[in-house]
């Protein structure tokens, strides 16, 4: 198996539950590797959840039809992010020092405030899923955040150092420099901007400037400006970033972009 072949199938085995058949050797050179392919990973993701969203609102109605589109996006990508989601929770709520906060990240136990978070982003992205799937022609565009987040995730490992230094999860990715970062991008927009013209066109959308406009500069700048925001935040409390704020921004962005999605959808 090739390098390439060997970086998207870690890619695919890492953030998903795809059937991706190969036994790997996961190195820290093979997950710098593997972020390459992570916008194709997203998309990948997304066309497989959107499919479903299509079935389920074929034969139900919009809201259990969201409610399955849920569980079904948290079962293919293995609940991973979320895991970081609740995890960075506990840890940056609990309002201790530095190092605490990053022992109850490494803690496998998962306490209330990661439990009340998790429950509100759930809540957040049904409610938010459901009001695409009132709009059929719209519903294409669901897979474009889980694009951009991912794109956002590399960019994150690049540009700022690690809490735990050479430990951890995050230090395999630690290293990377600007190359994957445009190459992902690159990625990102060949893929969201083919997102945005087929899916609403099978949907019997007609405007297809409107979800290409929303692809390349809505969502980039806003997935870009609140990621920044976050990654920020966190870092002046971890003095870095962890796996587990990895995922915790990858959840974040998905449902900033679906609000965005849903407010844009009200107004245009």
């Amino acid at each position: 198996m090739s390098k390439w072949r060997q970086a998207a199938a870690a890619a695919f085995q890492f953030l998903t539950r795809f059937p991706v058949r190969g036994n790997l050797d996961y190195s820290p050179e093979l997950f710098r590797q593997s972020v390459k392919f992570y916008p194709l990973v997203g998309a990948a993701i997304g066309l497989f959840v959107w499919s479903g969203a299509a079935i389920f609102s074929l034969l139900l109605p919009p809201l259990p039809a969201a409610v399955l589109t849920l569980l079904l996006w948290v079962g293919v990508t293995g609940g991973l992010h979320l895991d970081g989601w609740m995890d960075t929770a506990d840890g940056l709520l609990s309002y201790r020092s530095r190092d605490r906060m990053l022992e109850i990240m490494k803690d496998s136990r998962v306490g209330a405030m990661g439990v009340l978070a998790c429950v509100l982003l759930l809540m957040l992205k049904v409610s938010l899923i459901y009001s695409l799937l009132v709009d059929r022609s719209y519903s294409g565009l669901l897979l474009l955040p889980m694009i951009w987040s991912r794109w956002f995730m590399v960019y994150a490992m690049s540009a700022w150092p690690t809490a735990r230094g050479k430990e951890g999860l995050a230090a395999n990715f630690s290293g990377l420099g600007r190359g994957p970062i445009r190459l992902t991008l690159l990625w990102a927009i060949l893929l969201s901007g083919l997102a945005a013209i087929v899916l609403p066109m099978m949907g019997g959308g007609d405007q297809l400037w409107t979800p290409v406009f929303i692809s390349w500069i809505v969502l980039p700048l806003i997935a870009w400006i609140m990621g920044v925001w976050m990654a920020k935040a966190m870092i002046a409390k971890l003095g870095g970033l962890t796996g587990d704020t990895y995922g915790a921004l990858n959840e974040f962005l998905e449902v900033v972009m679906l609000l965005l999605l849903v407010i844009l959808h009200q107004h245009i």
